[in-house]
């Protein structure tokens, strides 16, 4: 049974930083497209970051851009997203998906083009 577990969150005040970790028990991560979505309540899910299955490219959400940095690890099938430069408006639930031969943006900022989803973990930032 396939799993993504996130972790890494917690309680941040504005302007600091987190670390969200991503393991997935995938048979072949390598062959995977990875994302962040993350959902604030009464909102729609949003995309925050992807990786490419080849890990050659990278694309982030316009919210997300110059703060946040994807990168994966395929030895360790984890996926990380570094958040600098937190904002109160960054409070949402975050998640981890797994799109198989994920490569554009396209079809990596799409939550329906993914097949696996982690269960999330709480970011909150405070002002």
């Amino acid at each position: 049974q396939v799993q993504l577990v996130e972790s890494g969150g917690g309680l941040v005040q504005a302007g600091g930083s987190l670390r969200l970790s991503c393991a997935a028990s995938l048979r072949t991560f390598s062959n995977y497209g990875m994302g962040w979505f993350r959902q604030a309540p009464g909102k729609e899910r949003e995309f925050v970051a992807a990786i490419s299955w080849s890990g050659g490219n990278t694309y982030y959400g316009d919210s997300v851009k110059g703060r946040f940095t994807i990168s994966r690890d395929n030895a360790k099938n984890t996926v990380t997203l570094q958040m600098n430069s937190l904002k109160p408006e960054d409070t949402a639930v975050y998640y981890c998906a797994a799109q198989i031969f994920g490569g554009n943006k396209s079809t990596l900022s799409l939550p329906n083009d993914y097949t696996y989803w982690g269960q999330g973990t709480q970011v909150t930032v405070s002002s």
